[in-house]
């Protein structure tokens, strides 16, 4: 696993090495509000200590010029969803893992929640999902704080989240549901879940941490 078998390699040595065969993907999904871009980049931290090349897809709504929330269009939502996909993947070249704050998943369920369900969105996210290596599910466990982008109003904070699970359980998806009473324990429960990264180990040296 990622927490455990991580090469201990001099910074210099870990960013010439050649690129990883296949750049793991790991994504936080949920509803807005629940700290993932925050585990975002705790989790980037803890795999940069272990020498691993790591990208990050920030939430790409904060980019949208179009409306959020529930003034939402089809228009806003489509950019949202085909911008996520198309940063995946133009980030996942020359690193050993991608971090993306959301998926197409969940940001499928906002415009579900705005429009219904609608094709073609949706034959995209069901084939775009199988791209993941691990999707770690954040709950909802205070009402979101605002910043700057995501709406206040709990009720539809916890639709999303309602949303994320229909389509979590019509797509049969699996995912790591953190446990909403272990909070400081998350990133340690998704280096747990991670396979093991596909590094190009030196040819000499190169122990474990």
């Amino acid at each position: 696993m990622v927490a455990h078998d991580s090469p201990n390699l001099p910074e210099d040595e870990a960013a010439n090495r050649p690129a990883a065969p296949h750049c793991l993907k790991v994504a936080f999904i949920g509803t807005h509000g629940v700290g993932k871009t925050t585990l975002t980049f705790e989790l980037a931290a803890r795999l940069k200590r272990r020498n691993y090349r790591v990208e990050l897809v920030k939430e790409v709504a904060r980019r949208c010029p179009l409306p959020l929330n529930r003034d939402t269009t089809l228009e806003a939502q489509a950019w949202i969803l085909h911008t996520q996909i198309a940063l995946e993947i133009e980030s996942v070249r020359g690193y050993d893992v991608l971090i993306c704050d959301r998926s197409a998943l969940d940001n499928y369920a906002y415009l579900v929640a705005q429009c219904g369900r609608l094709e073609p969105y949706e034959s995209v996210v069901r084939e775009w999902i199988e791209t993941y290596d691990l999707l770690a599910w954040v709950p909802p466990i205070e009402r979101p704080s605002f910043d700057g982008v995501r709406d206040l109003d709990l009720s539809y904070q916890h639709r999303i989240h309602d949303l994320i699970a229909d389509l979590v359980t019509e797509f049969g998806v699996s995912t790591l549901r953190l446990d909403p009473l272990t909070r400081d324990a998350w990133v340690d429960a998704v280096l747990d879940a991670l396979p093991e990264a596909p590094l190009q180990l030196p040819l000499f040296g190169g122990g474990a941490e």
